[in-house]
């Protein structure tokens, strides 16, 4: 098993970065993407990729902050290269707000993004309506662009891409020797993962080049988002909805509170609405799995169930699991594979 044959399951940020990394660290491997949605019909291209991290509530917090710090790392060096454009990834500066003082003053990620502070008396007069603020600045992947340079970069490599709906990890088994499973919410389906579950988003993108700054509420559910050609307006988070159809009253609803945090977008333009569902859990699944069926063994390392935080710790997350490959290759190559010195 000299050159190791991967099959990577999902073409959205996680399965492309993962795809990446795999190829980065074991450039023996031979790859292939396999979705049955690439780029611009995955969840990903819906998502604003803003690196704002989410909590895993079952992920020890020095695991998230190692993944957001290595993701953060990765593209704060695309954004200072000359990709930067074509790669979609921009430093955007802006606001969190609070109705009321939150728990926690200082995130865990306070100091990985840059220069995080609490909000001034004059910067809180932009926000009557809100008491306490914190300002930094952080990087955004305008997503469908990011999706397209990641695709480039795995071509430029070798990787093969296809359209295919993988509806079995089984049917893969006779072509490939590891599968890596970066299937978003279709691992519900896929494996069978009963905590995994939908969180429904519906977003806006709009024409509005005078929006610079972000504006999140603390809440995490009313956002403005600019990125380098539409600014992203959220949001929803509707738990157990399967719907991809855009809802009216809800496209309203957004945009008014929108509007209430920055007004001057009631002149915004070409209002786009998305929808996507986020593959949520209580912690990311990012293992190892030996399935065997017949005594006949199939080698899966699982990477999905990124929630609404795929973006921040995308990077972080692919190389853990391309070392999780690294490991099954090993496996496949020691003594008990009958290889002989």
């Amino acid at each position: 098993c000299l050159a190791p044959k991967v099959a990577v399951v999902g073409a959205g940020v996680i399965g492309l970065s993962t795809a990446l990394c795999i190829v980065e660290t074991c450039p023996s491997c031979s790859v292939t993407v396999l979705s049955d949605q690439f780029s611009p019909n995955t969840t990903s291209d819906v998502a604003a990729g803003m690196l704002i991290p989410h909590t895993y509530p079952g992920t020890p917090i020095h695991v998230q902050k190692q993944w957001f710090k290595e993701t953060f790392t990765y593209l704060f060096a695309i954004s200072n290269s000359a990709e930067a454009s074509e790669a979609g990834i921009h430093l955007v500066s802006g606001w969190q707000v609070f109705k009321s003082t939150p728990k926690e003053e200082l995130p865990f990620w306070s100091d990985a993004v840059l220069g995080f502070r609490p909000m001034s008396e004059a910067e809180l007069q932009k926000f009557p309506q809100y008491r306490f603020g914190q300002a930094f600045t952080t990087l955004k992947c305008d997503s469908p662009l990011y999706l397209l340079w990641l695709e480039k970069r795995l071509k430029a490599t070798g990787v093969q891409m296809y359209k295919r709906k993988v509806s079995d990890l089984w049917e893969l088994h006779s072509d490939y020797d590891i599968i890596v499973n970066c299937a978003g919410i279709g691992a519900q389906q896929l494996v069978g993962d009963e905590k995994l579950f939908p969180v429904r988003g519906q977003v806006l993108k709009v024409y509005a080049p005078w929006v610079k700054n972000f504006i999140r509420d603390g809440d995490g559910l009313t956002y403005i988002y600019p990125g380098i050609n539409r600014v992203t307006l959220g949001g929803t988070r509707e738990k157990e909805s399967w719907s991809l159809s855009p809802d009216p009253g809800t496209t309203k609803d957004i945009f008014d509170r929108c509007c209430s945090l920055e007004p001057s977008l009631r002149e915004a333009q070409d209002i786009k609405v998305k929808v996507g569902l986020r593959p949520s859990r209580q912690c990311v699944r990012l293992q190892r799995e030996v399935l065997s069926q017949g005594g006949v063994k199939l080698l899966v390392v699982h990477n999905y169930g990124h929630g609404a935080g795929g973006f921040s710790v995308h990077r972080g997350t692919a190389k853990e699991a391309a070392r999780l490959v690294g490991e099954c290759i090993a496996a496949l190559q020691g003594p008990s594979s009958g290889a002989k010195l």
